[in-house]
């Protein structure tokens, strides 16, 4: 039994303050008969020290005893044991309903956390707490000794709760990794379509009719000879010069028209900003010096990935990229 006059003296004049504060009711200390918590099999004539030195928390049952009325300098000691009594049974309740809570979260996630055990028992805890709560007044002398035990019995479901508790996450984590990958596999495995579209599309797509701008040298363009390449080209996907317009603010924004423009951070290339740039060889040998090149591969990304230039541009304001 701990010695209730030295141990966590902060911690017990914290408790007292609170309980002069809120006006908690006066706990019985004069004599007379009050329900003492024994072992189930000590009988009422049993001496004071054997029942207290036999007692286990989880089989307590209820018998009469007289306690002797306790000197007055020592109510403040004795008022604050009741009160650790007290805060013991609300710390054994948080911890059950934290065992019925991670219990539900667990069951709700539907995943594998990884251990055979996925609830926590708190059967013993909370025989134990409602046996003491019904016990009416505790002799100051024994209450110490219930309070660990019941801590006792406490800290064992806190320790198995939390244990589960780290498992969830671990198993969400995982879970999030392989959603993750998943979606990462299928976002690439949609450009490796768009860009087998394009290359397809380009190989189709007729020489254009209108005359053709004057170049630089190597087969690339200035910003405003690369748009009326493409303005051009609009008419062999369908599209009427109404998109010409997302199309412009769509290519401004990831390259300026660059047919040069290059990404260090993400490796992206080009008047359209292919990751990697390698991707636009299925529409020409080219594709890192001519605009025309470029250009094409791009409009058949976006034709087969967004059905138009401006369904591209309203993803990109959405979402950043395209």
């Amino acid at each position: 039994m701990r010695n209730v006059s030295t141990s966590n003296p902060a911690r017990r004049t914290r408790r007292l303050e609170a309980t002069r504060r809120s006006r908690r009711r006066a706990i019985a200390l004069t004599s007379g008969a009050a329900a003492l918590l024994v072992v189930t099999g000590v009988s009422a004539t049993t001496p004071t020290s054997q029942a207290q030195a036999s007692g286990t928390l989880a089989d307590f049952a209820l018998v009469s005893y007289s306690m002797p009325a306790q000197p007055a300098d020592h109510a403040d000691d004795s008022t604050l044991i009741y009160v650790e009594l007290e805060s013991a049974l609300s710390d054994a309740h948080d911890a059950i309903a934290a065992a019925e809570r991670i219990d539900d979260d667990i069951d709700e996630s539907g995943l594998d956390i990884g251990t055979s055990e996925t609830t926590v028992d708190t059967t013993q805890l909370a025989t134990a707490a409602a046996r003491l709560a019904e016990a009416g007044t505790v002799p100051a002398t024994l209450a110490p000794t219930l309070t660990e035990d019941l801590e006792t019995l406490t800290a064992s479901v806190t320790g198995e709760v939390d244990a589960l508790v780290e498992a969830l996450d671990a198993a969400e984590k995982r879970k999030a990794e392989e959603e993750r990958k998943a979606a990462e596999a299928a976002r690439q495995a949609e450009e490796a379509a768009a860009a087998a579209a394009a290359a397809a599309a380009a190989a189709s797509q007729p020489a254009s009719s209108a005359p053709q701008p004057v170049t630089s040298g190597g087969g690339g363009a200035s910003p405003a000879e690369a748009q009326s390449i493409a303005s051009g080209m609009l008419g062999g996907y369908g599209w009427g010069q109404d998109q010409f317009g997302c199309l412009v603010s769509l290519w401004n924004k990831e390259s300026g028209w660059n047919y040069q423009a290059y990404n260090p951070s993400s490796g992206a290339f080009g008047i359209p900003q292919a990751l990697p740039g390698s991707k636009m060889a299925s529409a020409g040998a080219d594709w890192q010096t001519s605009a025309r090149t470029q250009i094409a591969w791009g409009l058949g990304y976006i034709s087969a990935r967004y059905g138009s230039p401006c369904g591209a541009w309203s993803h990109s304001q959405s979402y950043g990229w395209y």
